[in-house]
């Protein structure tokens, strides 16, 4: 994962020296030449439709003139994010799918986002217009100055003006050949951020911050109720190997110690069959509730930390697992403990469904993310789906903020990456 990026910036470094300043002219001059009359169409349809909506005609046609600004917005919502990696995310308050016109209408004009919208519309057609078409005659114009000066200023007899310069002849054609360069180095270094200056203007008034608000109480909100869940499924899990495991064995243990104590006397050789078999029964119990309490919280995590405990992991594995850890400190016990579980999970998916003979495993902590990858030699094919493992392992994620991607083509090889926000102490 860390290559990926690395060759990923690598080329946008050397795309940025030429390339990126004619991807921002072409998308800026595409952007500027199709917005303009949407963003016009737009306002205006809008502004009539609402003017009739009092002799009734407004109620007709104002829900689809606000669904399509609705569908222009979106849509440059996804430019942002696809071209200037600025992300607006929708704010929309739902509708009812059976309303009628009327309320159809009224809720969406009483959406805030609706009335964001409008309002983006007048700055969209003006400052965003002059903003998309900014890179385009950055890279566009100089192109000018260089033909004044090989001999296009001949064809304007009477002088041409290009830019403050008077070009009539070849010297001051020469003197807009200059400013042609300047204005060519300029772009150079600004058309690019210049596209990105017209998304961050689309945010600073399409966008919401209680939309955003809302989104992040939806996770945690999710998230609570994951790790409510989980931690009930453990609490009934734990009781239940307690039932069945433990506490039965140490009935048993007791029922034979009484039979023990009547055949003492009677039948001593009988009473010592029955005193192995509880000193089994109690070495068996021990062992139960060593594993019990392995499978709460390991021993080995809590006394040496996530790389030990991710180590005797992978020494209980029955392939061949080799294991990177650069940890400077340690994390906070209970990112340490999901980080645990969520590996073991994973590591079992491998080992049953995977059918690799090599597993690798990559611990390490950098700008303040605990980031680990296991990877396999497998057939590939993992996804994340309702019912999987790698489900489970996400959810378990999301109770820290953290994230899981995967990345198993058919064929193999697969690559589980997890992230948890958090910082070494």
């Amino acid at each position: 994962m860390t290559i990926e990026t690395s060759d990923i910036r690598g080329g946008t470094e050397g795309i940025g020296q030429g390339g990126a300043v004619v991807r921002a002219a072409v998308r800026g001059l595409a952007l500027a030449l199709v917005s303009l009359p949407g963003a016009v169409l737009c306002f205006t349809l809008s502004l009539v439709s609402i003017a009739l909506i009092p002799i009734g005609v407004g109620i007709v046609t104002t829900p689809g003139v606000l669904t399509g600004v609705r569908a222009f917005a979106d849509w440059r919502r996804v430019l942002a994010a696809e071209w200037g990696g600025v992300r607006i995310p929708p704010a929309y308050r739902p509708l009812p799918k059976d309303a009628n016109p009327w309320a159809r209408t009224f809720g969406m004009l009483g959406d805030p986002a609706t009335w964001r919208d409008l309002r983006w519309l007048p700055v969209d057609m003006t400052a965003g217009f002059v903003t998309a078409l900014l890179p385009a005659a950055l890279f566009l114009y100089p192109l000018e100055g260089f033909a004044l000066a090989i001999g296009l200023w001949r064809v304007f007899p009477d002088g041409y003006w290009y830019g403050f310069v008077p070009v009539t002849g070849q010297a001051s054609a020469f003197g807009a050949a200059a400013l042609a360069a300047v204005l060519l180095l300029f772009g150079h270094h600004f058309a690019p951020r210049l596209l990105t200056a017209h998304f961050a203007l689309t945010r600073a008034v399409l966008g919401s911050q209680q939309g955003e608000l809302a989104e992040r109480v939806r996770v945690l909100t999710e998230t609570r109720q994951v790790a409510v869940d989980s931690s009930a499924a453990e609490l009934r899990r734990i009781e239940r190997d307690l039932h069945d495991g433990a506490q039965a064995r140490l009935v048993a243990m007791g029922m034979d110690l009484g039979t023990v104590e009547m055949l003492l006397d009677k039948d001593p050789a009988k009473a010592k069959e029955l005193l192995a078999a509880a000193r089994r029964s109690s070495a068996e119990a021990l062992a139960e509730l060593r594993d019990l309490v392995c499978g709460i919280h390991p021993p080995v995590l809590a006394e040496r930390g996530l790389g030990d405990a991710v180590r005797a992991l992978a020494l209980r594995l029955p392939v061949a697992t080799e294991v990177t850890v650069e940890l400077e400190g340690r994390a906070q016990p209970p990112v340490e403990s999901a980080a645990y579980f969520a590996v073991s999970e994973v590591l079992t998916n491998a080992v049953k469904h995977a059918d690799a003979d090599r597993i690798w495993i990559d611990v390490h902590h950098a700008d303040g993310m605990l980031r680990i990858a296991v990877t396999d030699n497998g057939k590939g094919g993992a996804v994340i789906g309702a019912g999987s493992g790698l489900a489970g392992v996400e959810r378990r994620l999301g109770t820290f903020d953290g994230v899981l991607a995967v990345s198993s083509p058919a064929g193999g090889p697969t690559m589980v990456t997890l992230e948890l926000p958090c910082a070494l102490s």
